[in-house]
């Protein structure tokens, strides 16, 4: 974990305009039982080809972590599990946020960091697709950062109906068909965000 007053990537490299900002991609997820329904089971390999690309640039990378502290839950830093999955590991003077809201910019430093470097365009990944990385998204939009949303870099969960029991098992909820199913939740993602709030892409288009 960096401090702020620890010298960042853009320091050595003369600037930056650009930062890779990697969400909750955390071993949280995985303790859940709704992990067996994840969209994209894979997802460490598609945010690792976005940080190679990333630093190869000179770009700044950017973690984030979501913690609940106090829960008891696999998101309360006593659990062990707010940490990156295996196959992610920060280098030295890449920031490492821990945040306690849905987006990444309200409980953290995440604007000061953007703004002292000069940075005006981000690259969205990370876990939960309509949820967290979504919210990312809109409020960078709307603080005037030009933002790149990196669908295949996301992940996210079937959504139970409002009114559905709140202890049925994995195999009920994905069966009720009033859940909402992660291809349709990562279509109105993109339908919400293209063209509004962020261009939509994939990691292959991104980086090659």
């Amino acid at each position: 974990m960096v401090s702020y007053a620890d010298p960042l990537p853009g320091d050595r490299l003369g600037g930056m305009k650009r930062a890779l900002v990697v969400i909750d991609v955390q071993e949280s997820f995985r303790r859940r039982p709704i992990w067996q329904a994840v969209s994209n089971p894979g997802i460490v390999g598609q945010v690792n080809r976005l940080v190679t690309w990333a630093r190869d640039r000179g770009d700044l990378v950017v973690w984030v972590l979501h913690t609940e502290p106090g829960t008891g839950n696999v998101f309360d830093p006593d659990s062990g599990h707010v940490r990156m999955m295996d196959g992610l590991k920060p280098e030295e003077g890449e920031p490492v946020l821990t945040k306690t809201s849905r987006n990444a910019f309200t409980t953290t430093n995440l604007q000061q960091i953007l703004t002292t470097e000069g940075i005006r365009d981000l690259v969205v990944c990370g876990i939960q697709t309509e949820q967290c990385c979504e919210t990312t998204t809109r409020l960078a939009a709307d603080l005037g950062f030009d933002v790149t949303f990196v669908t295949d870099a996301t992940a996210t969960f079937p959504i139970p109906h409002r009114d559905a029991p709140q202890d049925r098992e994995l195999e009920e909820i994905i069966a009720d068909p009033r859940t909402l199913q992660v291809a349709e939740i990562i279509t109105r993602t993109e339908y919400a965000l293209a063209g509004r709030f962020a261009a939509i892409t994939s990691t292959t288009a991104l980086v090659g």
